[in-house]
């Protein structure tokens, strides 16, 4: 009995581990190519804003993290960087500098929602027509599916 429950438990844990990579790993195989590094720096000449992503930040740990510059024009925001892989990220631009779940969960009705990042080293995104980055100070990672925060960054 004792052999067959440390067996039970054994295959569950390995089961438990499985899942939990696949959770991870999925994002990574599952995203775009990313925009190459020519392609953001070309942005710079347009440059309006930017702000730069780091790992220090009170909310971030060993999962949750972002590092890289970010770049702000007048129709797009992109970074030169890379994040930390997951499920379901969205940029969020902040009238407020946020660097933890609580501090984003309290100032979310003041943000805007510019869109999904879909890939994990390099991203660019179109900021939607009416939304202007002058009326915001921060660029904001958050990841939706865990309602967890990533990343953020002051830009002005």
């Amino acid at each position: 009995m004792g052999k067959f429950f440390l067996l039970c438990v054994s295959h569950l844990f390995v089961a438990a581990l499985s899942f939990l990579g696949g959770i991870y790993a999925l994002p990574i195989l599952m995203a775009p190519n990313a925009p190459n590094t020519h392609q953001i720096t070309q942005l710079e000449q347009d440059l309006r804003y930017s702000g730069e992503f780091t790992k220090d930040l009170a909310g971030s740990d060993f999962l949750h993290w972002g590092e890289g510059k970010v770049i702000i024009t007048h129709s797009s925001i992109a970074l030169k960087g890379e994040l930390a892989p997951g499920p379901a990220y969205k940029l969020y631009l902040s009238p407020t500098f946020v660097e933890t779940e609580a501090d984003f969960l309290r100032n979310k009705a003041s943000m805007v929602q510019v869109g999904d990042i879909k890939t994990f080293n390099n991203f660019l995104i179109r900021i939607p027509e009416g939304v202007r980055p002058d009326d915001y100070t921060s660029v904001i990672i958050w990841c939706e599916s865990f309602n967890e925060f990533i990343t953020a960054a002051a830009y002005q």
